[in-house]
């Protein structure tokens, strides 16, 4: 029998090892697993490549974990927002690698890894440092930078409802990276927040499906998420 049920994030969580490369899911605090990264903390695992949109908000979720020196180098998008203070602090002390990579060619780099692709050819970046060391080629007139698919050991990614099969469905924008993200990594860790009966999530609902999900937790809702957002 299929089972992918955890009692615990501890125990979803435990095989993680030092110098992972983990996708964190979440935009801000949309959709971040604050659980997960709270019981990754816990867990200690470090030396660890995190990939993420953002690099953390205040002192919870993400930038906690930066902030316990968990974290070797960080791929996002955008890194610095008014509260980010520990991702500058680490980043101006040279204690933490930043690979800082256009919001769209992150989201595609990520797609690519999960879609079995080499990787493709974008104009975005093209003339900038951002393009610097990487293959160019110009294409119908236009010229264009090679990227690089984005692989990972684990993913951590928040989901409203799923079975014990891995099917997982979002709420709204807590969608954002998640199911890109599942598909991108060898094991893929959801938490959620209803535990369905195996057959109640009609499957055109399913957004995630069970194959690219190797293990579940049920968390409980809270008020608030990461940073004061509201829970979603």
């Amino acid at each position: 029998m299929i089972d992918k049920l955890r009692t615990s994030v501890s125990e979803a969580l435990a095989d993680i090892h030092d110098g992972a490369t983990i996708m964190i899911g979440g935009f801000g605090g949309a959709g971040q697993p604050a659980e997960l990264i709270d019981g990754l903390i816990a867990h200690g695992a470090r030396d660890l490549v995190i990939v993420n949109n953002n690099a953390g908000n205040g002192d919870t979720g993400l930038a906690a974990l930066l902030k316990n020196g968990q974290v070797r180098k960080i791929i996002c998008s955008f890194p610095r927002q008014a509260d980010s203070h520990v991702f500058d602090a680490l980043y101006r002390a040279a204690k933490l690698e930043l690979e800082l990579v256009p919001q769209g060619n992150l989201a595609e780099r990520i797609r690519a890894a999960g879609a079995g692709i080499g990787g493709f050819f974008t104009p975005t970046g093209y003339g900038t440092e951002l393009a610097k060391g990487k293959e160019t080629r110009e294409i119908d007139g236009r010229m264009y930078v090679f990227e690089s698919p984005i692989h990972a050991d684990f993913a951590l990614i928040k989901a409203e409802q799923g079975d014990r099969w891995g099917n997982l469905t979002y709420r709204k924008t807590a969608r954002n990276f998640g199911p890109i993200m599942a598909m991108a990594a060898k094991v893929s860790i959801a938490s959620v927040h209803e535990v369905a009966e195996l057959g109640a999530i009609d499957p055109e609902h399913v957004i995630t499906p069970g194959l690219f999900v190797q293990r579940i937790v049920q968390v409980p809702r809270t008020a608030t998420g990461p940073a004061g957002f509201k829970a979603s």
